[in-house]
């Protein structure tokens, strides 16, 4: 089964503003999603609903509904669960 990706305008406003190699970095996490991601190094989260990936020191935050998945948040590790 294919997953479709969708960016919450937030999440696409933090990822632009990100260092262009960094941002290629979590795209290229992002759309390895459509595949199955459940295979990636995905978490969880604990006392909200949704999924972190992990891309280095930078964490991504989705919610999967059926198949979609809706990025809702992309930031730096130490900010990302403010």
């Amino acid at each position: 089964m294919r997953f479709y990706i969708s960016w919450h305008k937030k999440a696409n406003n933090e990822l632009e503003k990100l260092p262009a190699a960094i941002s290629r970095r979590i795209l290229n996490s992002v759309d390895k999603l459509k595949e199955n991601p459940f295979l990636m190094d995905i978490k969880k989260l604990k006392g909200r609903e949704g999924y972190r990936l992990r891309v280095g020191d930078y964490r991504v935050l989705f919610v999967i509904d059926k198949e979609e998945i809706k990025i809702i948040k992309v930031g730096h590790r130490k900010n990302i669960y403010d």
